[in-house]
């Protein structure tokens, strides 16, 4: 599946899934006296980016080392993708990763699983795995995907209240959807790359 910069941002952007960590963010966040919580969440985002970025550069030689075939990871980017969603849609009452210990956090869990998590470092390793020559332009959708999330949640309380629980909940599965919707295609793509390549193989 060949991706365009903006689908490769939509996508990245539906994986990190700020508005679905806003809860996650609130919750490690308590502790953390007020005037440092945006620092904490700008530095989290930071080095959510530094992660996947690092992914970005040697995700070519990964893929290289494991032997893995465009087919396979688009099917299994596919899947990734897909429980992803179905996490969107049916979220559980205690969250994702459970709940966040106290004091204040560190990478762990903010800036990994909650942004540079197995769907983001997945989602980067595809496209780099797609395209290796347009790296650059997998690093800035990067960057923007961190940029976009920490402004999101930096105002992670104002913006529950303003919008409600409810309202949050609901944009969350609605993107939930179009995830799902996605991760068909990816997998779709996967099988066709599969049979051509088996057929030129047989031929």
């Amino acid at each position: 599946m060949e991706h365009s910069f903006v689908s490769a941002l939509l996508l990245m952007f539906l994986m990190a899934d700020p508005l679905g960590n806003i809860p996650i963010f609130i919750s490690s966040l308590k502790s953390v006296p007020e005037h440092r919580r945006s620092r904490v969440v700008i530095r989290e985002c930071v080095i959510a980016a530094l992660i996947l970025c690092i992914f970005a550069f040697g995700g070519k030689a990964f893929l290289d080392a494991l032997g893995l075939s465009q087919a396979a990871l688009s099917m299994g980017g596919g899947l990734i993708v897909l429980l992803m969603a179905i996490r969107m849609v049916f979220p559980s009452k205690e969250g994702v990763f459970g709940e966040a210990p106290g004091g204040e956090p560190f990478i762990v869990p903010l800036a990994v699983p909650a942004i540079a998590g197995p769907s983001t470092l997945a989602t980067i390793l595809l496209l780099v795995g797609s395209d290796p020559d347009r790296i650059p332009e997998w690093l800035l959708v990067v960057v923007l995907t961190c940029a976009i999330s920490a402004a999101i949640l930096v105002f992670a309380e104002r913006v529950q209240k303003i919008v409600g629980e409810r309202t949050t909940a609901a944009f969350e599965r609605l993107m939930g959807l179009i995830l799902a919707t996605m991760a068909v295609q990816m997998f779709l793509t996967g099988i066709t790359q599969f049979i051509q390549t088996t057929l030129k193989g047989a031929i």
